[in-house]
């Protein structure tokens, strides 16, 4: 391959000093966000459901991922790491595969979770072990660096807790993951548990109660690095519902004042076609 994105996207995983992974949606709000100082980009299953009209959950299907990696992967020089839920297979093998074609695309690296997606159910913990060990030995048998985030998803989506969770972390751990996550704990103390939990890198995710911790509240914890998930995209959704709903409800068009220039817009996209990240927060 021409460039392995590989080592400087690992090397940006610092436990207590964590780098914004910024999860983008098209090639714009890739730009953008390099253009802001971002340092790696991300994909988002959710943010990528929504382009095209569809909701989060296992609806997006692999080839199209695949694709949609590529277009990030191309917007910018910097790493990009795929949202792949749960490796769009249930069986090890096909995770393996997964984890082959998502290097190919040019990703940095990849998350898997434990979400039986598009069922409202988490995998057993020996079949969602197996398949973290399958797709870490896939990862170290490929002809450049590749960082696999494996994710116990079971707390958000409310199919275990913390205790469990905790279980799959240190066996994920075991089974040779990279890093760990998992999304939105009941608490910062919880999440400062999770950390402690591995000398692993651990990533946050920076949506609902946690939009309110800062960087150096998550640094001093022990987290390395802080995802923004579908947050972003969603809060551009927030602008996009409450102007339509005062557009088309009561004919006030007031909001869309506060817009950012075209112009600005076209810098920013410039600048982070050509930025390879600072080195800063």
């Amino acid at each position: 391959m021409q460039h392995d994105p590989g080592p400087g996207f690992r090397a940006l995983h610092k436990r207590g000093d964590p780098f914004i992974l910024a999860n983008a949606w098209d090639a714009g709000s890739a730009r953008m966000l390099a253009g802001l100082g971002a340092q790696a980009i991300g994909t988002s299953s959710a943010a990528h459901a929504f382009t095209l009209g569809r909701p989060d959950g296992g609806q997006v299907t692999r080839d199209e991922a695949l694709a949609h990696a590529e277009t990030l992967v191309a917007a910018t020089p910097l790493p990009v790491s795929g949202d792949f839920e749960n490796g769009f297979a249930e069986a090890p093998e096909g995770v393996v595969e997964t984890v082959r074609l998502a290097c190919e695309a040019g990703l940095a690296g990849i998350s898997i979770e434990d979400a039986a997606v598009p069922e409202d159910r988490a995998y057993g913990f020996d079949l969602a072990v197996e398949r973290i060990r399958a797709a870490a030995s896939a990862a170290r048998a490929l002809p450049r660096d590749f960082f696999l985030l494996a994710r116990a998803d079971g707390i958000m989506n409310g199919h275990y807790g913390q205790e469990e969770a905790l279980r799959r972390l240190r066996a994920f751990d075991a089974a040779g993951a990279d890093g760990l996550y998992v999304p939105l704990p009941a608490s910062l103390a919880d999440l400062a548990e999770i950390c402690a939990a591995t000398k692993k890198p651990v990533n946050a995710l920076a949506a609902g109660a946690f939009t309110a911790v800062s960087r150096q509240e998550f640094a001093a914890i022990g987290v390395a690095r802080i995802s923004l998930g579908s947050a972003l995209a969603r809060a551009t959704h927030r602008l996009i519902h409450d102007s339509g709903e005062a557009m088309f409800g009561q004919g006030d068009f007031s909001a869309l004042g506060r817009d950012i220039s075209g112009g600005a817009v076209a810098e920013l996209m410039a600048r982070g076609a050509g930025q390879a990240g600072s080195s800063g927060q």
